[in-house]
């Protein structure tokens, strides 16, 4: 599945003919979380945009990293490096943008069957669930939003949002 922005829409309509067998291209809005959560996604080709990162760690789908942008490179390093929940697709000539299909292919197939992939898989579950935990009433994270919500909220605090 390719949600693509809609900017090259001649392309998109001769792309999307020549691959209607083997893939499906979205043209309108779609909620990214719920098909990351979908059983048949097992991998997510991100350009690691934050929000992007936390859904598929959420979701536990493992990342093939393809960032372009700015914060993205540094996402797309704490995702492989640190947290070790994806694989990067490095750029055909050593540049910040540009890759190969064999390199994406090699990428995918590793993610999907190698050992490294296998340890991606493994580690973006138990993280998955740690977040889904820290999420949940009475975690780590609902506890620390709801002391927010009393901190702004307190009465000795001016806050327009609890009048």
């Amino acid at each position: 599945m390719w949600v693509p922005r809609l900017r090259h829409q001649d392309f998109l309509d001769r792309f999307e003919e020549r691959v209607k067998d083997r893939g499906l291209i979205v043209k309108e809005w779609v909620d990214q979380m719920e098909i990351l959560q979908h059983d048949s996604i097992q991998g997510f080709l991100s350009h690691c945009g934050w929000n992007s990162v936390l859904e598929s760690i959420c979701a536990s789908v493992p990342i093939l990293a393809l960032p372009l942008i700015a914060e993205q490179h540094l996402n797309a390093r704490l995702v492989v490096e640190v947290i070790g929940v994806g694989q990067r697709i490095s750029p055909s000539n050593g540049s910040v943008r540009g890759f190969v299909k064999s390199g994406v292919e090699k990428v995918v197939k590793e993610l999907m069957h190698g050992e490294k992939g296998a340890e991606a898989r493994k580690k973006v579950e138990e993280v998955g669930v740690a977040a889904s935990r820290a999420t949940e009433e009475g975690g780590s994270s609902w506890c620390t939003l709801n002391q927010l919500i009393e901190e702004v909220c307190r009465k000795d605090v001016e806050s327009p949002i609890c009048k």
